[in-house]
């Protein structure tokens, strides 16, 4: 049996893809290996969203060769879509693929059997303008089960090379999105999580038919489907329509990921951001009216080309103000290709250091004041895996409004929805105890992550 390894950078859709293309493998005939063992081929799953994406794909593909230099070495996503003369000139790799036409990939891996050339299947990405179905019917190592709704994205921020990585925002057909979100639960997943490139973008390139409406359709036509997660919405894109479904649900959890990027009106502009921070902040009370006790994290970019100590206390201020419950922040990475890596007055390293660190102060201090809420409550549970410390074990999960619980139970509680008395909240971790299972997985597929 011929076997493959695997090797994913980045990105939650970059790992959703690599179980859907070695689901294609196992289809035809191939076993999985890890991707430090000898393998017949090793597919890269890479990342280009920073200049040190590319450098780790680089590495992680000299590794592969090295590994095993008579194996083929096939190369796909984000930085073979951008870069594929880049790829093709490291000594050993065989095959390129990239944000598109997978379903190609064994055939070009058979065919570089025969002939020894190296195979670049690169198209202009620009050009497609259809959903590549994927399905992945189970993970391999997850509890969560996520479901890729749409791809590329229209946007242009200045900051931002993934449109020509991933192309124009195309959506996946709505009924397939319905019978895959089936599937993964009758396989026993409790927690669906929609994903993709600008996900709530999801419709807008179809008639009649939007995101609100495909969440209404998976809240209403998946049977025992226990928790709808939404991975990220842009502000733009909490429309009325929206909020109503969300107000509604019994489903989708309380927990919205908004990216900001910047709370600095003259920085958005820069960063050609599609609001302003007072359209932003109207949004969160509007949603926040609908669902009281939402946890909402978001993304920042600090020390972006031209930001001021002044912008950068309006963006802090601003977030203060809005209240998030977590935030992930990233100092401004030049990335080559984008406007903005061209842009003047790029910022110094240790100002960017010194706000981040800011930032993060921010965010831990912002994050112990939501949990603080919830401390002596009862809230439901998914448990993920079990970590030791200090020589006990703990059972990790997050509640429905992504608070991070350890507690002590049992390994057979993991992929269940249990409730859990929030004894002392914190971060990263809030300490809880059991209380009872609500209703057990019904699959033995949904294995515990270590």
């Amino acid at each position: 049996m011929p076997t493959v390894a695997f090797h994913t950078l980045g990105c939650k859709v970059n790992h959703y893809e690599t179980e859907g293309i070695w689901n294609m493998f196992k289809d035809n005939g191939y076993e999985r290996v890890d991707f430090n063992h000898q393998s017949d081929v090793y597919v890269i799953n890479t990342c280009t969203v920073t200049n040190t994406g590319d450098k780790k794909s680089r590495q992680v593909i000299r590794r592969a060769v090295r590994k095993n230099p008579e194996a083929v070495i096939c190369v796909t996503g984000c930085y073979a879509q951008t870069s594929p003369g880049e790829i093709m000139e490291i000594p050993g790799v065989d095959v390129i693929v990239g944000t598109q036409n997978r379903k190609q990939m064994i055939n070009y891996i058979e065919e570089h059997q025969k002939t020894r050339e190296p195979i670049n299947g690169v198209t202009n990405i620009m050009k497609n303008r259809v959903f590549e179905e994927m399905d992945v019917p189970e993970f391999t190592d997850r509890t969560r089960a996520s479901l890729k709704i749409q791809e590329g994205c229209n946007n242009f921020c200045t900051f931002c090379i993934i449109p020509w990585s991933r192309g124009l925002l195309r959506s996946r057909d709505p009924g397939n999105v319905v019978s895959q979100a089936q599937n993964l639960v009758d396989a026993g997943y409790k927690e669906i999580v929609l994903t993709g490139i600008h996900t709530a973008g999801y419709g807008e390139d179809m008639n009649d038919y939007n995101f609100a409406k495909l969440l209404h359709e998976l809240e209403t036509n998946v049977e025992g489907l226990k928790r709808i997660r939404i991975s990220s919405i842009e502000a733009s894109q909490i429309t009325d329509e929206v909020i109503d479904v969300l107000d509604k649900s019994t489903k989708i959890v309380r927990h919205l990921h908004i990216p900001l990027q910047s709370g600095s009106d003259t920085v958005l502009n820069r960063m050609r951001r599609k609001y302003s921070s007072a359209f932003y902040k109207q949004k969160v009370d509007k949603i926040r009216n609908a669902l009281p006790g939402l946890a909402i994290t978001s993304d920042v970019i600090v020390g972006f080309p031209g930001e001021t100590d002044e912008e950068f206390m309006e963006t802090y201020n601003f977030i203060k103000d809005v209240g998030y419950s977590e935030l992930h922040v990233f100092p401004f990475s030049r990335r080559t290709g984008t406007p903005a890596a061209r842009m003047k007055d790029q910022v110094d390293e240790d100002v960017k250091n010194d706000r981040v660190h800011q930032m993060i102060e921010l965010s831990n201090q912002l994050a112990k004041e939501y949990a603080s809420d919830y401390e002596n409550e009862v809230l439901e549970v998914i448990p993920e895996e079990r970590v030791s410390e200090e020589n006990t074990d703990y059972l990790v999960g997050y509640t429905d409004n992504y608070l991070k619980v350890r507690f002590k139970g049992t390994q057979d509680l993991i992929g269940k929805i249990v409730r859990i008395k929030i004894n002392k909240s914190g971060y990263p971790y809030n300490e809880g105890t059991f209380v009872r299972v609500m209703e057990s997985a019904t699959n033995s597929n949904i294995k515990a992550t270590s």
